[in-house]
């Protein structure tokens, strides 16, 4: 790569990253739907031509927000499941890891929270299939455990989808929480007890289907 070539790719990726940051500073308090184009250049400090070198249109740069902000969980998440079987443990490392994510992140989470269910369709899907795939890792990891055995396919997967709606809503109550600026030991200890709560619901689960 010469010298010309790699300036220009840096320069690529500044103003990629800069029409992506200011698109979640003017989402701070509205949804994408409501957000322009030349709003997102204009604060971002690049022509609106810029933009298309990027991205084909908003929706598609609330994708990129999407991926950025769940993609690279995934690993982590997978870490968390095959590092030990102590539910306990588990779920302090996963509630430990939302935590890490709204500090870290907090206008993805924002984003995430406001447009999961929100008025532009590509983005609405995106974070479904972010979400769909950590189902399937927690199924995966579910389904090998000794206390499923004998489980109906359909009720590891029920099970599944309910700890990653949890995941969500933990990230919301721990989000709240920063914008209050109250610490989140509150929502910390909500988030630990229902997911022993739920624990204490698998254990009886197949005694229960078997009545």
């Amino acid at each position: 790569m010469s010298a010309e070539t790699g300036l220009r790719e840096t320069q690529r990726r500044r103003t990629r990253r800069a029409l992506l940051d200011a698109a979640l500073s003017e989402l701070a308090e509205r949804s994408l739907g409501s957000l322009g184009l030349r709003e997102v250049t204009r604060a971002a400090g690049v022509a609106p031509t810029a933009f298309y070198r990027h991205f084909r249109g908003m929706d598609e740069l609330g994708t990129a927000l999407v991926e950025e902000a769940l993609a690279s969980l995934h690993g982590t998440v997978r870490e968390i499941l095959t590092s030990t079987g102590d539910a306990d443990r588990r779920g302090d490392a996963a509630v430990r890891l939302i935590g890490e994510l709204v500090r870290d992140r907090p206008g993805h989470v924002r984003f995430l929270v406001r447009e999961r269910h929100g008025g532009v369709r590509a983005v609405r899907e995106a974070i479904a299939a972010q979400l769909d795939v950590f189902a399937d890792e927690i199924g995966v990891a579910l389904g090998a455990d000794r206390l499923s055995a004998g489980w109906e396919a359909d009720d590891v997967t029920m099970l599944s989808r309910l700890l990653v709606d949890h995941m969500f809503m933990t990230a919301s109550a721990f989000l709240t929480a920063s914008l209050r600026g109250d610490d989140c030991s509150a929502a910390t200890g909500t988030a630990l007890a229902q997911l022993r709560l739920i624990h204490l619901g698998r254990v009886h689960w197949a005694d229960d289907r078997a009545r």
